[in-house]
């Protein structure tokens, strides 16, 4: 077929049946050849006044929500969730709401930075057949995972370095950590899945689960069954954490411990639980004094006890580590403290418990993105020259690596630098040449749901709409490069396209039992795979080996802090925006749940602290860590420590389109290089300074001035 078939021939040659209707509505491969009609003219498959909708993928993270996407006239016009998809089940976030936003973005980039793309082709087969293998990297992000394979899939066959994946979410979720901890409990690497909808009593040490934790759609439809009261008694959630976010703010009780003595806390609260129940203590928890740690960590013993009663007493108890405990230089001891108390609760692998997530269809190992020590040898492998070319994809690592890793700098001794960047951000302009991919919205793909639901699932992607601009698919530019150059390249990569690539892949979920659908042959299977928005296992495939937890020792030590300042300092992931949503204007306008901030940085400091400091609302100060500063406008925060200032990661771009550009400041510039035992990042584990500049900056936000400050509200 040509891509000048017209949709008037191809549909008199589509026969009947099942895979034709696919095809009809855009989702078979066959719609890849159709050129379709500019918005002026009316797409010859869409009745005038009616819409079409399309199943695919949300692109926004890694968690792989499926998305029906309602398109009119060729434009998409709305996102919703897909009510067949095993995992959000018809939900989404405001991010995969905004994710038009970003197809429709003014400042993507429209075409290769050379201005052609057989030359773009060439140029990448160059880059491959030019360098020895070892001399070749690819940096990804944590999406998508079907060009993840690809081109591990070419690594493998030439001897080129494997994939290596980052992003910032996975670095604030501390998944190396969490998945260490849950091999350590289960004997098996892979991402623990905590059922909250199923418990009677939900302990987090600082998972911020309906938020930005891991997969927050499915949690959050976890905490609604957490709720619901009609068929059981409604469920409590007590939070532990220095800085209370939204998940804090739905909680029954809110315990603003101290920083770092998370593990302390949890073992405690197992030590007091086993005493109520009576017999012999579990080594796990035989170290720990309540009392001193009471006095350590700033809780009092009457609420330890009173958790450790409800411990003791409940059905249905389950604790989750989350990404601020872990990021500490002590994450390890936090997660596996955590998940001993799972283990006293009697909770593994039951209803309300902690199960080992299930791999997705075909998946044989899982694979989590790099750590922050793995991407620390990275950019030394960077600086040293043992990289002559780079590829960058999904990730923004300029921006979302902390400063002090010297990945910026580590780019000059990188000879050729090529990004297939969709938006103009700071890696982009880094680059040598850009190759722009197609939108989330106008790709093909596949992503792997590793959490958030019992049942194995690979989430497929469609295009919902024609490419906008002259972007080409990354998989196609890579399949058309191997050919070109030859030898072992051609052999990795021997297909026609990219969709052909995800024929192969998927056609090998054919033989696979108790699917969600099944057909006959390659070409149908894939077409129902389009139109339902991926393929599953329609039973429960989570594991839940016994665990010997309870009889280990867990080093209980708190967590040691760099720097020399007075104020621990909590980063978070900003809910609205994340680590890539700063170009779109409506999560720019969406106010920021707990404070309703909108448009900026802020940084939260208690009332009471600031009143020491003298610092009012919206004064500008200078936040000062040991390796680098920010400076950011105050919000006056009452349910934060006294002891700790936060501060939201997700604005401070250099770059990244007009929405984002030299607006706010960006927390990664004040992390310095520590890590925990499993090589996470200890992000959460710094003290710094704080200054005022004589600046006052008002910042943009819906509730009145002065709601904490003491000043009354004027109305007019």
């Amino acid at each position: 077929m040509s891509e000048q078939f017209s949709r008037r021939d191809f549909l008199k040659l589509a026969g009947l049946g099942a895979a034709t209707t696919a095809v009809l509505t855009g989702c078979g491969p066959a719609s890849r050849y159709v050129t379709r009609e500019p918005y002026q003219e009316m797409p010859e498959y869409n009745y005038v006044g009616q819409s079409t909708y399309y199943a695919t993928t949300c692109r926004e993270c890694a968690a792989g929500c499926g998305l029906v996407v309602r398109t009119y006239q060729g434009r998409a016009i709305k996102t919703e969730g897909n009510a067949s998809h095993p995992l959000n089940l018809g939900k989404t976030c405001a991010r995969g709401q905004a994710t038009l936003h970003g197809l429709y973005n003014p400042d993507r980039v429209q075409g290769p930075s050379n201005g052609d793309w057989d030359a773009a082709i060439q140029l990448v087969a160059d880059a491959l057949k030019n360098n020895k293998p070892d001399e070749i990297a690819f940096l990804m992000g944590m999406a998508p995972d079907h060009l993840f394979d690809l081109v591990t899939d070419m690594a493998n066959a030439t001897g080129m370095n494997a994939p290596v994946r980052y992003g910032a979410l996975g670095m604030f979720e501390a998944r190396a950590t969490l998945s260490k901890a849950a091999e350590a409990l289960f004997g098996q690497a892979g991402l623990p899945f905590f059922d909250v909808g199923g418990a009677q009593v939900v302990l987090s040490f600082g998972a911020n689960f309906l938020e930005t934790w891991l997969s927050p759609v499915s949690y959050t439809r976890g905490f609604a069954g957490l709720r619901e009261a009609k068929t059981k008694m409604r469920g409590k959630l007590i939070q532990f954490e220095a800085r209370m976010s939204a998940t804090g703010g739905k909680a029954d009780e809110w315990i603003p411990l101290r920083p770092g003595t998370e593990a302390l806390v949890a073992l405690a609260i197992g030590r007091l639980a086993a005493e109520i129940r009576g017999g012999s203590m579990p080594r796990a928890f035989s170290s720990v004094d309540p009392l001193d740690v009471a006095a350590r960590s700033g809780i009092k013993l009457e609420a330890l006890e009173h958790i450790a009663e409800m411990v003791a007493h409940s059905s249905g108890v389950l604790a989750i580590p989350g990404g601020a405990a872990l990021g500490q230089s002590n994450g390890q001891a936090v997660a596996e403290a955590v998940l001993a108390l799972n283990a006293f609760a009697d909770n593994l692998g039951k209803p309300g418990g902690v199960y080992l997530s299930a791999l997705a269809p075909s998946q044989s190992d899982y694979s989590r993105p790099a750590s922050a020590r793995e991407m620390q040898e990275f950019v030394e492998k960077m600086a040293s020259g043992a990289f002559k070319v780079l590829f960058v994809h999904g990730v923004n690592p300029v921006f979302e690596l902390p400063a002090s890793l010297g990945f910026k700098d580590a780019l000059g001794s990188v000879e050729q630098v090529i990004s297939f960047a969709t938006f103009p951000d700071e890696t982009a302009a880094e680059a040598d040449f850009v190759f722009p991919d197609h939108h989330g919205l106008e790709s093909w793909g596949y992503q792997r749901v590793v959490t958030g639901t019992s049942l194995p699932v690979l989430s497929g992607a469609q295009p919902v709409v024609s490419p906008y601009y002259n972007t080409r698919a990354t998989a196609d530019v890579l399949i058309a490069a191997a050919q070109i150059a030859g030898g072992a390249f051609a052999e990795a990569l021997p297909y026609t396209d990219e969709v052909e690539f995800l024929q192969t892949k998927v056609s090998a979920l054919m033989n696979e039992a108790d699917g969600s659908f099944s057909a006959l042959d390659a070409a149908t299977f894939m077409a129902y795979f389009q139109q339902h928005g991926g393929w599953w296992k329609n039973t429960d495939s989570r594991l839940a080996p016994a665990s010997s937890i309870l009889n280990s020792n867990i080093d209980a030590a708190e967590a040691e802090f760099a720097g020399e300042g007075e104020f621990f300092l909590v980063p978070f992931v900003s809910p609205t925006l994340a680590e890539a949503g700063a170009n779109k204007p409506w999560l720019q306008e969406l106010p920021d749940p707990t404070t309703t901030v909108m448009w900026n940085t802020w940084v939260e400091i208690n009332p009471e602290t600031a009143h020491e400091l003298g610092i009012e609302s919206d004064d500008v100060v200078r936040v000062i860590s040991e390796v680098g500063e920010v400076e950011a406008a105050v919000y006056l925060y009452p349910a934060i420590r006294p002891d700790t200032i936060a501060i939201p990661f997700g604005q401070g771009h250099t770059a990244y389109g007009r929405y984002a550009e030299n607006r706010g400041a960006n927390p990664a510039n004040l992390l310095s290089v520590h890590f925990n035992a499993s090589g996470d990042l200890a992000f959460a584990g710094m003290k710094v300074k704080v200054e005022k500049t004589g600046v006052k900056r008002p910042l943009s936000r819906l509730e009145g001035l002065g709601v904490y400050g003491g000043e009354g509200i004027e109305l007019h």
